[in-house]
């Protein structure tokens, strides 16, 4: 059965990064028509977009009982950004230029994004008014960090927003098509989601592993393959300021948005305390490792690439050691 339950779980994550490439070329479309720059999409719409496997997988499985699962699966998925998706990216599509002001500031925010949780968490309980605290920070992050950088060509367009830019511009350019396509990626997200839940519930009790350890890697390397995806295909067309603003959306919306949305849903307690503790020790490591290289280098080549694989392995090895 353990066999058949990796394959299916395998299977439905084809799924999902099938689902996400369907919304991820739909809202480029959409974006191109409404204009809203390259930027706003990279920033805002693509890390949104690629992390919404991870938010259907928080929302179903806290609407099932098992928020833990969407607990691994956001500290996996941000430890798998950090260090297998970018790693990986870095050693396929050789050295990434870092260049701009994320530098001193985005990265930062990012760091401070992808904590919170962790922060919120010493009392080994994330409650709703936790939740509403960690979605208030990805409004501040989307106000300071996307809102306030990327300024209107003229001053209409300044007082008016994004959204109002955005919902004017579809009602007359239309996007019709567009939109009918990324109704239909979300309900394939919503159905492979659903799935890997239960799935990976099954496999958990059936090895008696919590399911924090599922999330952190099965479930967590499935929902992350949409970064990668995207990632290797910036990396190709020669624009790694895509790849970086994917990378900390992602990383932001994970730990922000995600998490959020399930504790208000379902209020997550820690029932494996030692694997958690250990992970977020990870996250922390691969982050100054990550922030330490892009500082110091100001690229990422391929050695580069291959210790950020190597830290990731070496995290799997000590969580299934534990276990």
């Amino acid at each position: 059965m353990l066999v058949v339950y990796l394959a299916l779980i395998f299977a439905f994550s084809l799924l999902l990064v099938k689902a996400t490439d369907i919304l991820i070329i739909n809202i480029k479309r959409l974006a191109k028509t409404t204009r809203l720059g390259e930027f706003a999409v990279t920033t805002m719409i693509l890390a949104l977009a690629t992390s919404l496997p991870e938010l259907f997988v928080g929302i179903t499985s806290a609407l099932e009982g098992t928020p833990n699962l969407s607990l691994g699966n956001i500290i996996g998925s941000n430890i798998a950004n950090l260090s297998l998706v970018i790693g990986g990216a870095a050693l396929v599509g050789g050295a990434l230029n870092v260049r701009g002001q994320f530098l001193r500031r985005d990265v930062f925010y990012a760091f401070l994004a992808g904590s919170a949780p962790m922060v919120l968490l010493f009392d080994k309980t994330l409650s709703r008014i936790d939740g509403l605290i960690l979605l208030a920070l990805y409004g501040f992050y989307y106000v300071i960090v996307f809102a306030e950088r990327k300024k209107p060509a003229n001053s209409e367009e300044e007082e008016e927003g994004m959204v109002h830019r955005l919902l004017r511009r579809l009602n007359h350019q239309g996007g019709g098509k567009e939109l009918a396509w990324i109704f239909l990626g979300v309900a394939l997200l919503l159905f492979s989601a659903d799935m890997i839940v239960r799935l990976a519930s099954r496999m958990a009790l059936s090895l008696h592993l919590p399911l924090l350890l599922i999330g952190l890697f099965i479930v967590a390397v499935g929902t992350s393959l949409p970064e990668l995806a995207f990632e290797l295909k910036a990396i190709r067309a020669h624009n790694p300021g895509m790849v970086f603003g994917d990378l900390l959306g992602s990383i932001v919306a994970n730990g922000t948005l995600v998490i959020g949305v399930t504790s208000l849903l379902s209020p997550i307690r820690i029932q494996a305390f030692e694997e958690y503790l250990l992970a977020t020790m990870v996250f922390v490591a691969t982050f100054g490792l990550f922030y330490l290289f892009i500082r110091t280098k100001r690229r990422l080549e391929r050695w580069v690439g291959i210790v950020l694989l190597g830290v990731y392995f070496l995290f799997v090895f000590l969580e299934l050691a534990r276990a």
